[in-house]
């Protein structure tokens, strides 16, 4: 095992073939699973001005601007992911996130529905190690039941609906992916 480890970690940092911006890209996802959103978003944005065309780095700075509740730069970077993208579901999901925090309940609704559409593995919400890595020993709600929370209070009379509680809402994890 040790003989493999050593061979693997060799490959991977001397000889396999590197991107530019490949190191900014992997010290921002880093720096975003610290929670340090402001230096994921500087290294994002290195990545991005190494290559351009780095749509993972595009889609962290989305999601680093979108902690940083810097809403409508978010929302902008997500719909230029889209652009480029449009069949990646997490894109979707997170930009349904932003929509859903920004009181855009409609537009998260479509959103959280085409990620699902595009890969309904998307509803099964972390793994159980990733809920073990990060402590989290319960099962968040996934989109598909925020979109069917939210179906649920829209249909109510507007003042008996309960959209958002900011303290729980602020807890949902953007979707790597």
């Amino acid at each position: 095992m040790t003989v493999a480890w050593v061979g693997w970690s060799f490959y991977d940092g001397m000889l396999k073939d590197s991107k530019p911006g490949d190191s900014d890209y992997h010290a921002a996802n880093r720096a975003f699973e610290d929670g340090n959103y402001a230096e994921a978003l500087e290294d994002y944005e290195r990545a991005l001005e190494a290559d351009n065309n780095n749509i993972f780095a595009l889609r962290g700075k989305a999601r680093s601007l979108m902690q940083l509740g810097r809403n409508q730069e978010a929302l902008e970077v997500f719909n230029q992911a889209i652009a480029r993208d449009g069949k990646f579901a997490a894109t979707y999901a997170n930009r349904g996130i932003l929509h859903d925090r920004m009181g855009n309940y409609q537009k998260a609704i479509a959103d959280y529905e085409k990620a699902i559409a595009l890969d309904s593995a998307i509803t099964e919400g972390p793994n159980w190690l990733t809920r073990f890595l990060r402590m989290q020993p319960e099962k968040p709600p996934t989109i598909a039941d925020r979109a069917r929370y939210l179906r649920q209070q829209l249909a109510k009379p507007e003042a008996e609906r309960l959209l958002s509680v900011p303290e729980v809402d602020q807890q949902q994890r953007s979707y790597k992916m």
